[in-house]
């Protein structure tokens, strides 16, 4: 563990790359492709960095995005403006953070004045850091990087609720839905037999939902499935499932028919429940890996997006059978 720590602090300076891809800010597409082979450069380029006459850093344009645009668009039109740098002070280990955070193929390296001083790729961060996986284990190390990286993210408070408010507007949105379904199906949502059962069956929905969210999320640390592995894990929580939602719907619906002697109750219940969970467990399961696809944070976004989704679901189902069978 010892040195892991000592090499997770080098100056990360010590392990660029110092000859990143640079394209003078002012030039053409065709301008930008001859300087490039002008000037080339050793390793893979990932991104081209348009950079002043100072050479400070501008911008940035993915390698796909310059060679595919045509020859007389201007590189300015094309460079993302918002670059995500590292500074020349970081550590190692917060160069970890950086690829953790924002998944990105590559890093430019900046001095204090934002001159572009280098790089640090996909990899040669695998480079550097294969000798203390062999030597330490993946477990000592991915722990150092996961702890610094919670106790770096945690320390602003405007940074975490940037991160968490936009997902909860989907638990806003999901309980106006719910009052809207509420209102449509008022024939049956407001009778005496339906409405007690509203708050167990959403419940139960939601409980297993959570559940295959933090399934799906320790499946996301061990690496992103193939789609081959997301299938099966798909067939396979929906039939636990189903199973989950089939003996809850046993449950509930025998008790409900003990109290109210209505055997239609208990069948709107068994299916209610076992409908809402199956669906529940499918989109718990989904909406993580989703995320993934999308570049998205799927610990703070799964939850929201999964329980929003499951109860409009389930109200659907519920309030479904019960028209059919009660109303």
């Amino acid at each position: 563990m010892t040195v892991v720590r000592q090499i997770l602090a080098d100056p990360v300076v010590h392990h660029l790359r110092p000859d990143p891809t640079r394209v003078p800010l002012g030039l053409t597409v065709g301008e930008a492709l001859d300087y490039v082979r002008q000037h080339p450069t050793t390793g893979r380029v990932v991104y081209f960095y348009v950079v002043d006459e100072l050479d400070r850093l501008r911008g940035v344009i993915p390698a796909r995005r310059l060679l595919l645009a045509p020859l007389h668009c201007r590189v300015e039109d094309l460079m993302i403006r918002n670059v995500v740098a590292i500074p020349h002070t970081a550590t190692v280990l917060e160069a970890c953070e950086f690829f953790t955070l924002y998944r990105l193929l590559a890093f430019p390296v900046v001095d204090e004045d934002g001159r572009l001083i280098g790089v640090v790729d996909v990899d040669l961060y695998t480079e550097e850091l294969s000798d203390l996986e062999r030597r330490e284990g993946n477990d000592d190390l991915f722990q150092l990087i996961g702890v610094h990286l919670t106790e770096a993210e945690s320390r602003s408070t405007r940074t975490q609720f940037a991160r968490r408010f936009p997902w909860l507007l989907c638990n806003i949105a999901g309980g106006l839905l719910a009052a809207l379904l509420t209102g449509l199906y008022g024939d049956v949502a407001t009778l005496v037999v339906v409405t007690p059962f509203i708050p167990v069956v959403l419940a139960l929905a939601e409980s297993v939902s959570i559940q295959s969210v933090s399934l799906a999320l320790h499946a996301l640390h061990a690496g992103r499935p193939t789609w081959g592995q997301f299938a099966r894990r798909l067939t396979r929580e929906v039939v636990v499932g189903l199973a989950l939602g089939i003996v809850s719907g046993l449950v509930v619906g025998t008790i409900a028919v003990a109290w109210d002697g209505d055997p239609r109750i208990g069948l709107t219940l068994l299916g209610g429940i076992a409908g809402g969970v199956t669906a529940a467990a499918a989109v718990g399961l989904a909406m993580p890996v989703l995320l993934r696809i999308v570049r998205r944070d799927p610990q703070v976004a799964s939850g929201p997006i999964a329980l929003a989704t499951s109860d409009m679901i389930t109200l659907l189902v519920y309030f479904n059978l019960a028209r059919v069978l009660l109303a």
